[in-house]
Parts: C-alpha cells; structure tokens; sequence
C-alpha cells in the first residue's frame, strides 16, 4: 500500500507532438505522441506499476484484490471495483477535433459506459495558443446542423486564449477542443467515449478522413452559451487551493515551497498527486517515492497520513 507509480501508456495521435518528451521527460521516439494515460483501467489500457514490490501488477488487479484498502469504502459503495477516474497529459501540436462527451445516462444507454466530465490544467502553451469551450451565442439545434452543412460551425465557438496555470472544468455536453500549442493536464471520468462532429477535414496516415458522430452528438450537445468553464482558484503555498468540486472527482492545487503533512484518515478515498512542476518525495504510511514534473502517483485509501517533501513543486491533488 506504499505510493504507486505506473507505466505510462502512450497513445500516438494524428494531432500529436514532442513535448510529452521535450517538456515532461516521458522515454517517447514518436513524433506524434498526444496522450501519456497516467492511471487507468480502460479495457486493454490498464496501467501497470512500475517500481516496488507490487511491481508488475495491474491497477485493476490491485483493486480486485482489495478494493476497499485501494479506493475507498466510499467509493467501493459508488462504482464497485471499477476505478472511476482517468488521467492524462496530452500534447496538441496541432488542433484537436471539435468533439463532446454524453451524459451519463446517454452513456449508458448507448455504450455501456460513463460519461466523461473532466477538467483541464495547462501546463505549457505557445504564444497565441487557445482552446474552444462552448458556444459564442446560444444556438438552436438547427443552426447547428446547418453550420456543418455549409462548413460554418467554427464561427460559432467560443475561443479562450491560455496561459500556463489557466484550469477549465468540461461538463458532459460542452462543446470544446483542445487548440494547437497546448500541454495539459487532463482529469476525467473513466470513459473514452467521445462524439467527434468536426475534424477540419484532416485526413490519417492512410489518407482516410476521421469518423465523425454528427447523429449521435445531436442530442447530447448544451446548444446554450455559458460562461461557467473557466475555473477560478488561488495558489497560496503549502496548503490546499480548492479548485473543482464536482460529483465525480475533487482536485485541489498545491504549491510546496516547504513540506506538508496531510492527515487523511477521514478521507476514505485514495489520492492522486500529478506534478505539474518542480519534483517531490511523497511519503505514506507504507514507503515513499519520489516524482517530478510530468509524473503521477496513487495513494491507496488505507494510508493514514501523507508527507510531501519538496523545496519547490506544483501539484494537483485529486480525490473522489
């Protein structure tokens, strides 16, 4: 039950670039890779640990054979053995498609899955960078359907230039993308379920162009302008700086220029550090690790207290 820390899977993109490896030191060849999975039990991306006794076992293995000590009694009560959370670093060298994620209920139905609300901390971008969230006016069904007819549908989003620290909670709905230049941080629901409905005519390695989900994205688009994306936190050191609260994960910013110890015995969820700068030693009732920028750790449900030592690190903290 000491500090986890797993493999990372990486996922190369048609929209991918270097800056896993350039900025966040991931061991990547590719010049296309997008996504680096830090923890997840998505059926044949499961992560495997990657340093200790437990060595070699997978995430899901360690939850089948003690689900409350790794997750919680809480949430074993929520979501059984199933781990509710993915987590990512993602690089967009170019533009991402124009895509959105059902509800849970739309989820289910269709895909046997969860929704996918998740929430965005960046990490890195390029001058003039930025991201679309929503809409820029409220929108009917109709006019929507008619801009991807006559090719028009970008001049219905919303932009929102970005910086290094801005943060962005996606509710299941939201219309949104990922724009070129951009390092982020990614937590979400577990679901990789997505409505890809514009992809700007881009075609894969094979000369094909991408599926889109134009039928299915119909219903389960907020066609309504709303200003509640941009997520407002401080960043006061060596404490807790609440930044989403939301039904499916809670995550907090903390910047260490000291050590901090947490007692958790009250939390009854595990808790997930990801490095988004500086580096630190993370110590539990069972051991220690230590992780840099870029890297992700699991502190199973059993620890009691959690000691972060650091000279200088930035670090999100995500809980259930």
């Amino acid at each position: 039950m000491y500090p986890l820390k797993f493999h990372p899977i990486l996922k190369e993109r048609l929209w991918g670039g270097t800056k896993l490896k350039d900025v966040l030191g991931k061991a990547i060849e590719s010049e296309i890779t997008g996504e680096s999975w830090e923890l997840s039990t998505v059926k044949g991306d499961v992560s495997i640990v990657s340093e200790g006794s437990l060595s070699g076992k997978s995430l899901q293995e360690l939850i089948n054979e003690n689900p409350e000590f790794i997750l919680g009694k809480s949430v074993v009560e929520r979501f059984g053995t199933d781990f509710p959370i993915l987590i990512k670093f993602i690089d967009a060298k170019q533009d991402l498609s124009i895509q959105l994620h059902p509800n849970d209920a739309l989820a289910k139905e269709r895909h046997d899955s969860f929704g996918k609300t998740e929430m965005w901390y960046v990490m890195d971008a390029d001058k003039d960078s930025n991201l679309i969230v929503g809409f820029n006016k409220d929108v009917s069904k109709d006019e929507y359907a008619t801009s991807l007819e006559n090719d028009s549908l970008l001049e219905l989003l919303n932009y929102e230039s970005v910086r290094e620290g801005d943060t962005f909670f996606i509710n299941t709905g939201k219309i949104h993308a990922i724009g070129a230049g951009v390092l982020l941080a990614e937590i979400q629901q577990t679901s990789d379920v997505t409505y890809r409905v514009f992809d700007f005519n881009r075609k894969d390695k094979n000369g094909n162009l991408r599926e889109l989900h134009t039928e299915l994205a119909l219903d389960a688009i907020d066609y309504h302008k709303k200003e509640d994306f941009k997520v407002a936190y401080h960043n006061g050191s060596n404490k807790i700086n609440p930044m989403v609260a939301c039904p499916y994960f809670n995550t907090n910013f903390i910047y260490l220029t000291k050590d901090l110890e947490q007692d958790v015995t009250q939390r009854d969820s595990f808790t997930i550090y990801m490095c988004v700068g500086g580096s630190l030693e993370i110590q539990n009732d069972f051991g220690s690790t230590h992780i840099r920028k870029g890297e992700t750790v699991l502190i199973p449900a059993l620890s009691n207290n959690i000691i972060l030592k650091t000279q200088k690190a930035k670090i999100l903290e995500v809980t259930i």
